[in-house]
């Protein structure tokens, strides 16, 4: 089978044929890969910022968001069923018997760090035709979801945010008051950072659950990304013609931000900006660059007076992949056609090359498996 592989010891990106994997194990599944996503992470591997092979592997299988269908089950399978569409999640435990979190099932918060990562770190990832895996790191995806079940693990990203968000505002008397016909978070106001495929993923999470969104971004507000933006009922800001800090005198008091983009200088520029009682949530990865330049006075005043809140996320686990596949059927119902246009281009596997190393076109473009369910 086919499979796109880095070799960090060469420095090389290759197309590569690999031994179709089987079932070894009572509980392993069989999938047929459909469509794997394209994201940032892929081509900051593919540019060798980081990357690791599994142990005696010289090459790595990336890609990490997946929709496939299963194919086979071991005898011990009894969750997933032949022919089910699956997603599979990312994170594997530790083997730290002292790791309370990997031992529990919530790998994501993982303490060791010795997790492994598919398509990521020490262990192959989705782009390729067939994996297997072990059932419990699967979660069905409905078949009305077939067209755009790839996008849930980018949602899943703002979905472990969200239920993060609320266990921590638990601190306070955060909730709006009851209101018919309004959602949980009809009383706060949310500014999404970036208009990639996380931030306008979560940009929708939060207006389904009532949040006043919006999305501060570079494009121009007659880029695609604006139009999405406003097509779904959020408001664009512009970066290039909206001064950060004049942010929350047009807003008002900013209860949540979520960084999606990656970029430390705005971000912490922004941080200045959350309002009283506020959650900023960093999800965001930055390469190594020169040092930057933040009002550090500000940021911990405002922290200690206005008590606020600053957590990072990475990953996500079960909880959080069954709410983004709840929710992406939420969002078809209430925005098909927006849903729809986030995946702005499908590509076959040889189309991997540009797509990896080229320049970054589009909103989500995805790699399809010439295949269709049966």
């Amino acid at each position: 089978m086919k499979a796109v592989s880095v070799f960090p010891g060469r420095r090389e990106l290759r197309l590569v044929d690999c031994q179709e994997p089987r079932i070894e194990t009572p509980t392993q599944v069989k999938v047929r890969m459909l469509d794997v996503g394209i994201c940032g992470t892929d081509r900051e591997i593919c540019a060798f910022q980081y990357g690791t092979p599994p142990p005696g592997s010289d090459h790595l299988v990336i890609g990490h968001e997946s929709l496939g269908q299963v194919i086979d089950v071991g005898s011990g399978v009894s969750r997933i069923k032949m022919g089910e569409l699956v997603a599979l999640r990312v994170r594997r435990p530790c083997m730290h018997p002292n790791c309370v979190t990997c031992r529990t099932g919530r790998q994501d918060f993982c303490y060791t760090g010795d997790f492994k990562e598919r398509g990521i770190k020490e262990i192959h990832g989705f782009m390729t035709e067939f994996v297997v895996d072990e059932e419990p790191y699967m979660s069905r995806v409905p078949r009305e979801l077939r067209e755009v079940g790839v996008l849930v693990e980018p949602l899943a990203i703002a979905e472990k945010a969200l239920l993060q968000v609320w266990e921590v505002q638990q601190r306070l008397p955060w909730a709006c008051p009851p209101a018919p016909g309004k959602k949980p978070a009809h009383c706060h106001r949310a500014v999404v950072l970036g208009a990639g495929p996380v931030g306008l993923l979560g940009t929708m999470l939060f207006l389904e659950n009532g949040f006043e969104t919006f999305v501060y971004s570079r494009g121009p507000v007659t880029s695609q990304k604006a139009l999405f933006v406003e097509s779904v009922g959020a408001h664009y800001l512009c970066s290039e013609t909206e001064p950060v800090e004049h942010l929350a005198e047009r807003i008002g008091n900013i209860d949540l931000i979520y960084e999606a983009t990656g970029a430390s200088q705005i971000s912490f520029e922004l941080l200045e900006e959350l309002g009283t009682n506020g959650v900023f949530v960093f999800t965001g990865v930055p390469g190594r660059k020169a040092p930057i330049k933040i009002d550090a006075d500000l940021i911990m005043r405002n922290l200690v007076l206005k008590n606020q809140m600053i957590f990072g996320t990475v990953n996500a686990g079960l909880r959080a992949f069954e709410a983004a596949i709840r929710d992406l059927g939420i969002f078809m119902k209430r925005w098909p056609g927006a849903v729809r246009s986030l995946i702005t281009g499908r590509f076959p596997i040889d189309a991997f090359r540009e797509l990896l190393l080229g320049r970054l076109e589009g909103i989500k473009n995805v790699i399809v498996f010439d295949r269709e369910t049966s």
